[in-house]
């Protein structure tokens, strides 16, 4: 789907998702777009669910690698299993976060716990790595609990970064934050930093930024220099807030690869499917997946 914009005085765009199938779960995805690849160092967001588990239907991503940015994960509902390449195995459940940073070379998957069933609800993330970071080591963080704020009638959970006075624990490689927010019925003014650029998506309900309608996972972006936004909702709605400095350089992307050049991300497909030891080995029930190579490569 395209995008409508709006010539406001809020100057919003709002953006419909794209609907794509990522390990037997249908997502919508919002990030990135092809009027903004980046909102702050944010590259890709995916909204998965609601929808209920069974033995018939199940969510499994086997082993894949990544380069060059950080997953968010974040769960509204349900659990998932995380094992990587670092000899981690940390399941994720509502209201925490896991945080896995690729810098040179990780892998990893995500998978259904045995036995677990019922509703998963949630967003993957991911964020670009500065220049400073990205070729650096890879790491693992698990967030049970994070910090919350209280609005005019919305509760805010910082995820990543800082929000409304309140500050997230998870690291951040460049000046980027994240933030859910569980929205009541009436009017909302956010405070925003005036050298961000945002993004706000609709996990449930239906609201409206500034004036502009948005619902069933849309995406409202605002360009920077605003330093403040209001959202108004009939009904209660949860929203993800995201926003950052605009991103230091434009990225390339490719499949699960974040880079600066086709050539970072030929290399990095090549070394992953021989299998060199770049990403590690998980250890995974499940068969490592086959990297797609780019058309025209080589």
């Amino acid at each position: 789907m395209g995008a409508t914009n709006f010539d406001s005085p809020a100057d919003v765009e709002r953006f419909d998702p794209r609907t794509k199938d990522v390990g037997g779960i249908p997502v919508r995805r919002t990030l990135p777009r092809r009027t903004h690849r980046t909102v702050g160092a944010w590259c890709f967001a995916d909204h998965m669910g609601p929808m209920v588990l069974t033995g018939d239907h199940q969510f499994d991503v086997a082993p894949h690698p990544h380069i060059g940015l950080q997953t968010v994960t974040w769960l509204r509902a349900g659990e998932v299993l995380h094992r990587d390449s670092l000899g981690t195995e940390q399941p994720v459940r509502a209201g925490e976060c896991n945080l896995m940073t690729a810098g040179w070379g990780v892998s990893h998957s995500e998978e259904q716990p045995v036995g677990e069933r019922g509703d998963v609800h949630g967003l993957q993330l991911w964020v670009a790595q500065p220049d400073t970071t990205r070729n650096g080591e890879p790491a693992f963080e698990h967030h049970a609990a994070l910090p919350k704020v209280e609005l005019e009638h919305a509760d805010a959970t910082v995820i990543v970064g800082a929000f409304a006075g309140t500050t997230s624990p998870a690291r951040r490689d460049t000046d980027h934050f994240g933030a859910e927010l569980t929205v009541r019925t009436g009017r909302t003014t956010l405070p925003l930093d005036g050298s961000h650029e945002h993004a706000l998506i609709v996990l449930e309900g239906a609201i409206a930024l500034d004036g502009v309608p948005l619902a069933d996972s849309q995406l409202g972006y605002v360009r920077p220099g605003r330093t403040a936004m209001t959202i108004e909702a009939r009904d209660p709605a949860v929203v993800m807030l995201l926003g950052g400095t605009p991103f230091e350089a434009r990225i390339e992307m490719f499949w699960n690869y974040v880079a600066r050049t086709t050539d970072e991300i030929d290399a990095a497909i090549a070394s992953w499917n021989a299998d060199d030891g770049r990403f590690g080995t998980v250890a995974s029930p499940l068969p490592r997946l086959v990297s797609p190579t780019r058309i025209g490569a080589g």
